[in-house]
């Protein structure tokens, strides 16, 4: 190929912050500042770089022409940081040197969540021209800069989620899981991954535990005496969505069914388990209110989340794990009913739950605020807690100075899906994307592939429930345990 021309990998990725790789030299340049056809530099949308960013104008064929500087040859990360505040995806013609390919800008939900695509190619030292045009009459997203990276020496890391999911695969048939909520988590982020690459293989892996487990009246055998049991729920939405086969509505409603007769605080809160009266643990707001949202029920979505806030805050950050209404559990406080200790996946799960049910909620929504606080306590607690070195987050986060606390790493995937989720919803502003991208890093290399070719993701905690700082210390630290596995996708599919 001619001096000059780009060679266009195969490896496309979304990522949520324009950072290249390490150890990389980067030149940032501003849209505002680049040559434009049609477009127009504004500035009213909070969150940009610079001193505005280009509004392509609803324009077919709007464009935006930077005019760059490789200072070496070798491979190089575009990064293009943009907003998209509409539903629909604003494709754009990259163009480099001549070389042209389209390239998908998918909503960011609001205006002011932005986010970046990464394109990386093979580029000759020297000057280069690097066009984005809009292919449509909706025009392009906002487009606020472009920076490349100039030395990026090393390869890009493989598709995490295909190499987990496939290995999984590879040692756990379809049938061989049921309907605990380790197993249903694994499959529902199973469905994230299909979603994106519409692998075949996927589906037919969902379907075929779907056809084990699931009757053509919705049935399961199971009595839904427990909440954890309620998150396959997300997976009936699932298949029902992928399959469009009618048992899977049923299933959903089963539990949405169930939901309106379950045992409740006297404050209305689900307790965990109908065993446990009066007991709320964080752990369980992930397992019923996204699929409440998703299923239509925002209200009770909405109630849920915030009665179990204000039961769990803790003052110093975060949340409690565990509530009892009555007081008589030995690990209860006397006066306020919480558990003693902030344990790092219980604050994870709720994290998760609350930005997935915002998803759902209207704007408009009179409770969208106190979504909105639950979520920036939960984020400042994670920023003020990650651990520096590493990114990641200890098992009792709280404490990470004390003997014998250790660097977990499903809670640590749940942090940073949900500050990234936050971020792009606009709940949080940018400035938290640093520690998104820090934990995403940090959980990152706690992934290996041995030498039969297999993933292996080390340091999940195992099934916990409620005790003392000795308890959680000292529980097992699994590999490819189902917890971590279910978050590791799911981050992945948010930060890859």
């Amino acid at each position: 190929m001619a001096d000059k021309k780009a060679v266009w990998l195969v490896a496309l990725a979304i990522t949520t912050l324009a950072t290249p790789a390490a150890n990389a030299a980067t030149t940032v340049y501003e849209a505002e500042h680049a040559a434009r056809t049609q477009g127009v530099v504004e500035s009213q949308h909070d969150g940009y770089t610079g001193t505005g960013f280009v509004n392509y104008d609803n324009v077919i064929g709007s464009s935006v022409e930077f005019t760059t500087y490789t200072s070496r040859a070798g491979q190089h990360d575009l990064v293009f940081r943009y907003a998209n505040g509409t539903t629909a995806d604003r494709p754009l013609e990259i163009s480099v040197d001549g070389t042209s390919t389209t390239v998908s800008f998918p909503s960011t939900e609001t205006w002011t969540a932005w986010t970046a695509k990464t394109l990386t190619l093979e580029l000759s030292q020297g000057t280069h021209t690097i066009r984005a045009t809009a292919t449509t009459a909706a025009g392009g997203p906002n487009l606020d800069s472009l920076t490349i990276a100039n030395d990026v020496v090393a390869p890009r890391p493989r598709d995490w989620s295909t190499a987990v999911v496939d290995s999984t695969m590879a040692v756990r048939t379809a049938t061989s899981l049921g309907l605990s909520y380790t197993d249903t988590l694994f499959l529902h982020s199973v469905y994230l991954v299909y979603q994106r690459t519409h692998n075949p293989r996927y589906l037919a892996y969902l379907k075929e535990w779907g056809d084990a487990r699931v009757r053509a009246d919705g049935s399961t055998g199971n009595p839904y005496h427990d909440l954890d049991s309620m998150l396959a729920g997300n997976l009936f939405l699932d298949l029902a969505q992928a399959t469009g086969e009618e048992r899977y509505r049923l299933a959903a409603q089963l539990i949405r069914d169930r939901i309106t007769t379950y045992p409740r605080t006297t404050d209305g809160g689900l307790i965990h388990n109908v065993a446990f009266t009066g007991q709320l643990w964080a752990d369980g707001v992930f397992m019923v209110q996204p699929f409440l949202a998703r299923a239509g029920d925002i209200a009770t979505a909405v109630q849920q989340l915030t009665t179990y806030y204000q039961h769990l805050k803790n003052p110093e950050g975060l949340l409690r794990h565990a509530y009892d209404e009555q007081r008589r559990q030995s690990w209860a406080d006397p006066v306020s009913g919480q558990s003693p200790e902030v344990w790092c996946r219980a604050v994870g799960w709720f994290g998760m739950a609350t930005v997935d049910v915002l998803r759902f909620v209207p704007r408009t929504h009179p409770d969208r605020a106190a979504l909105v606080e639950i979520v920036r306590h939960l984020a400042d607690g994670y920023r003020r807690f990650q651990d520096p070195a590493t990114g990641l987050w200890f098992q009792l986060p709280a404490k990470p100075a004390v003997a014998g606390n250790w660097l977990e790493t499903s809670c640590s995937s749940m942090y940073a899906y949900t500050i990234s989720r936050a971020v792009k919803q606009g709940v949080l502003g940018p400035s938290y994307l640093p520690v998104a991208r820090s934990g995403y890093r940090g959980v990152l290399a706690k992934a290996s592939i041995g030498s039969d070719g297999r993933t292996a993701v080390a340091d999940i905690s195992v099934g916990t429930s409620v005790g003392d700082e000795g308890y959680y210390l000292r529980r097992a630290r699994a590999v490819n345990d189902f917890h971590g596995l279910g978050a590791f996708l799911i981050m992945n599919e948010e930060l890859r």
